[in-house]
């Protein structure tokens, strides 16, 4: 589910070297009817379901509560349900948004959530609909970039960096980013290999702040990074609370045979048009 959206295309080129795969977007079912999707899913009759779908606009789900459950939460345990009935395994995407983001270390798939947000709150929510069903995988990912639809924060400082902007970015908010060439990578890795059921951090290895990160773009790129102006979480008003301290470890995806790349070798690949790891 969600083939159309800046994951789903990338899983679809990815898993389409390996498997026959039904790229489903919202034409083809409403993921906030429970029947109507059901009905689909039991139509194609999967292996397994990869559910890319989310809704993400983060301030927006403030005001927009039902819809935000509808499709991060109670989607997914539509999904779980078929899942279930089919035998099949599910594959989900959550977020590092379902932490507080007050660590000084980051964050294992052991660490208590503490959602900040709606949006958090939907996500996590979202998780504990997948775990009902024992063949499932989920994978939190954080500051996703790349693929075929340049929107993501990274793609942002990519373009004011190059086009000597001015762009705003947080000297005091770390991230562990994840480039979506190896986020696909390692699903694919886990349907492959039938590693352990259950759920996974699927970041780029390392972290730094979002200041960091827009200077080694601008290193990269062979430009002066005084277009980055450094600001704090404190001086931006926004409607929903993110997490200050967002880094994830990936140790137990290394742990079950994949290590995901550091995140400035990420960046290198994703300015070099997404080569190959």
């Amino acid at each position: 589910m969600g083939a159309a959206g800046q994951l789903g295309q990338a899983m679809v080129a990815d898993l389409q070297r390996e498997h026959e795969v039904v790229a489903a977007t919202r034409a083809d079912a409403d993921l906030t009817r429970h029947a109507e999707l059901l009905a689909f899913v039991r139509g194609v009759a999967p292996a397994a379901i990869v559910n890319c779908a989310a809704y993400n606009n983060v301030d927006q789900a403030e005001q927009r509560q039902p819809h935000a459950f509808a499709v991060n939460a109670f989607a997914p345990r539509t999904l779980a349900r078929a899942a279930e009935e089919l035998d099949a395994v599910l594959l989900h995407y959550s977020t590092d948004f379902v932490f507080s983001g007050l660590a000084e270390r980051p964050y294992g798939e052991d660490d208590l959530p503490e959602p900040q947000s709606v949006y958090a709150q939907s996500k996590l929510v979202g998780e504990w609909m997948v775990a009902d069903w024992r063949k499932h995988y989920v994978l939190r990912v954080e500051s996703l970039f790349g693929g075929s639809q340049p929107k993501s924060s990274v793609d942002r400082i990519v373009s004011a960096v190059r086009t000597g902007t001015v762009a705003p970015v947080f000297h005091d908010r770390v991230t562990s980013p994840s480039f979506i060439d190896d986020v696909t990578a390692a699903s694919a890795y886990l349907l492959r290999e039938g590693a352990g059921f259950g759920l996974y951090h699927c970041v780029n290895s390392g972290h730094a702040t979002w200041l960091a990160v827009g200077q080694e773009i601008a290193r990269e790129l062979g430009q002066p990074a005084d277009v980055l102006n450094p600001v704090s979480v404190d001086e931006v008003k926004l409607a929903a609370s993110r997490p200050r301290f967002a880094a994830l470890s990936n140790q137990k995806l290394a742990a079950a045979g994949f290590r995901m790349p550091a995140w400035q070798d990420a960046i290198a690949r994703h300015l070099r048009g997404g080569v190959a790891r």
